[in-house]
């Protein structure tokens, strides 16, 4: 098996890229571990606690005992499917705030400013605002990725949103157009109903194509021959054998598998390698160094009124409401039901959001157990540019073995100082007058938390991660010694290969990751056919005119 390139996953960034070199005519071969995303566990969208608890779905992966939440390990679900995480996500789609990109561009990542970024973000949106408002303008009109809105006709969504005005927040018609900052609605990749993954968007349409491929396979490592990548070892349907690429390798396999595939090949730490026997290609240091995520808790408010989801909680309505969504794509199994949403600023002098919620008119948890009180609604809510820095690193040379994965969460004091700000922020929007109809008890942390200490010890035994990870092969200059690839994607000192997906974000961007991994699979096609960039946008997006005095 041949072709020009290979791609190493099927997931958001993979099946971008697969999608674009396909339709410049490239013969592609996408390999993927996982097998099919058909069936409603998948597809349905407000099924979504399903497939990242199920094993057939995910790698099952679970990071060290985490020293600064009591030895805890948290789980960190990865796709194991055909669309990768897009196929087992919460499907929120957020861009992240035009700053992130500046402070990309600032680590060395030259040509990924919000300018850079934006026509891709662009280019890959169908946009659709649902009557609720926005700028076309900022957004992408013919592109594969359907974008589109709840129906947010529980009232709980308004009274989210308006609670946030009475606070004194800014609302948003459109936190990934001109203004991030504020409340107002959520956006989502559903189209009809359906999960509108990357699978769905970008690699049923590239494998219509004669020269797209897609195999089924576990990649073992990259095969190097005098310092170039040839192509990949595959264990398939029993044996080992070589997928050769003609042009390039391109590993687009996650922040935790992209990274693991480069130090088998002997690509990063020349220690590490050595520890396990494995010859040095590269030493670059930063393999499966800077990996980052977002934290979040989930701030449950028992409801005085039964009109929450909960009503939906037992095993006739679930059956009617899946009934629905299999006959007519429609009902609650239609929606997400992350429907509002906001981004924060924790205090004066931080210039754009550090805070995220998501607001959901049940309280359960992405296990799918509801809140013990019966009625109730939650915000998830957490920091999104946290100090703390983890590590990818090999357990062992077998590829058959999980890589060990350490956040190192909560390791920096200020992410405790900013958690906290969120707890306290929460409590007042929740306090507000629009929530006074619905508001019967805090359930989670608890009114009786309310000193540091006691807010310390709920955030140490119930932040969970948001699955957002990212980092472990950084983009930077070519000479500088942490990044693994060049801003071209190109993995410095090794001929051939590149990385593209979410490890290679210096820094993890405000909000969920699916959005800008897609981006970054849309602009690196273009890197790797060297057909010249989208031009750039010289859009200047909001910033709180009173950022450096004021909190909101």
């Amino acid at each position: 098996m041949q072709a020009d390139y290979v791609i190493v996953g099927a997931g958001s960034a993979g099946c971008a890229l697969a999608y674009r070199l396909a339709e410049a005519g490239k013969r592609v071969i996408v390999i993927e571990h996982g097998g099919t995303d058909a069936g409603p566990f998948i597809q349905m969208p407000a099924a979504l606690s399903y497939p990242m608890n199920m094993r057939r779905y995910d790698w099952g992966y679970e990071t060290q005992p985490e020293p600064h939440l009591g030895g805890r390990r948290l789980v960190a679900p990865r796709g194991k499917v055909i669309g990768g995480s897009s196929s087992i996500n919460g499907m929120v789609y957020v861009r992240g705030n035009a700053c992130d990109y500046e402070a990309w561009e600032e680590a060395g990542a030259k040509g990924w400013g919000y300018k850079d970024v934006l026509p891709y973000f662009k280019r890959m949106e169908q946009w659709h605002d649902g009557g609720h408002g926005g700028d076309p303008a900022w957004r992408g009109s013919d592109g594969p990725l359907h974008v589109t809105r709840g129906p947010r006709d529980n009232p709980l969504h308004a009274a989210f949103v308006k609670a946030g005005a009475e606070a004194g927040y800014p609302v948003t018609e459109d936190y990934n157009g001109y203004q991030q900052e504020g409340f107002g609605p959520m956006e989502m990749t559903v189209w009809k109903g359906r999960r509108w993954s990357a699978a769905n968007a970008y690699l049923r349409p590239a494998l219509r194509r004669e020269n797209c491929r897609l195999v089924n396979g576990f990649v073992r490592r990259v095969v190097i021959e005098d310092g170039r990548a040839v192509g990949v070892e595959v264990a398939r349907k029993g044996r080992i054998e070589a997928v050769r690429a003609e042009a390039e390798v391109i590993l687009a396999a996650s922040s935790f598998n992209s990274p693991k595939l480069l130090m088998l090949s002997g690509i990063g730490p020349a220690a590490h390698l050595a520890e396990h026997g494995i010859d040095v290609v590269a030493d670059r240091p930063g393999v499966g160094q800077n990996l980052q995520d977002h934290l979040e808790i989930y701030m449950q408010m028992a409801s005085a009124q039964p009109v929450t989801l909960y009503k939906h909680w037992n095993l006739i309505s679930k059956g009617l409401i899946g009934a629905q969504w299999l006959l007519s794509k429609t009902g609650l199994g239609a929606s997400n039901q992350f429907e509002s949403a906001a981004f924060i600023r924790s205090r004066a002098g931080v210039k754009y959001p550090d805070i995220q919620f998501h607001f959901l008119p049940i309280a359960v948890r992405y296990d799918g157990k509801a809140a013990a009180e019966g009625h109730g609604f939650q915000a998830h809510v957490g920091p999104m540019r946290s100090a703390s820095r983890g590590t990818v690193t090999l357990a062992s040379a077998d590829p058959d073995a999980a890589p060990n994965i350490l956040f190192n969460y909560m390791s920096k004091e200020e992410d405790w100082a900013d958690f906290r700000a969120c707890v306290r922020l929460t409590r007042e929007i929740f306090a507000q007058d629009a929530f006074k109809p619905f508001v019967k008890h805090e359930i989670q942390p608890g009114a009786e938390a309310q000193s540091d200490e006691e807010i310390d010890a709920f955030l140490r035994e119930h932040v969970e991660s948001a699955y957002h990870p990212c980092g472990t092969c950084r983009m930077g200059a070519a000479d500088d010694p942490g990044a693994v690839v060049d801003p071209d994607c190109r993995v410095i000192g090794v001929e051939g290969l590149r990385v593209a997906d979410s490890s290679i974000f210096p820094r993890v961007p405000n909000g969920n990751l699916n959005g800008p991994s897609i981006m970054t699979g849309e602009k690196a096609a273009d890197h790797i056919l060297g057909r010249g960039l989208l031009p750039r946008e010289e859009g200047q997006a909001w910033v709180h005119p009173a950022w450096e005095t004021t909190q909101r």
